[in-house]
């Protein structure tokens, strides 16, 4: 499985990542968020004016600011996660990993100490 900038197997990571693939019951889904929903140890708050919020189960921030970091195809998304998200189509996401422990720290620094969400589409280039 690919993390971060490496590969670990799944046997090492299992308690620390949480993993989703769309099925055929996500091909009705309209927004990328919904899929998020499904995601254990992932919290999904709507805001009031459409936005959104997430948290990862037992994270919290020294700065006050408890997103995690976003991270589409490789690639940190800046700025909020809503808007981010509201511009990718659920049917190119391929797969979605949400790292949850320290193994984010170590893995994308201080960005990633409120959790990683990994998000993988079907036109990212594929590891070999």
């Amino acid at each position: 499985m690919g993390v971060g900038y490496g590969t670990e197997s799944t046997s090492q990571v299992t308690g620390a990542i949480a993993s989703l693939s769309p099925d055929e019951a996500d091909a009705r889904v309209t927004q990328v968020v919904q899929m998020l929903e499904r995601v254990t140890g992932l919290t999904v708050f709507r805001l009031p004016g459409g936005g959104v919020s997430l948290r990862i189960r037992g994270t919290r921030s020294l700065h006050g600011d408890d997103e995690p970091l976003l991270v589409i195809d490789g690639v940190p998304a800046q700025g909020a996660i809503g808007p981010a998200l509201a511009g990718l189509a659920p049917r190119d996401v391929a797969r979605i990993d949400v790292l949850k422990d320290a193994g984010s720290t170590a893995i994308y620094g201080v960005r990633g100490a409120n959790g990683v969400i990994l998000i993988t589409t079907k036109r990212a280039p594929h590891e070999k």
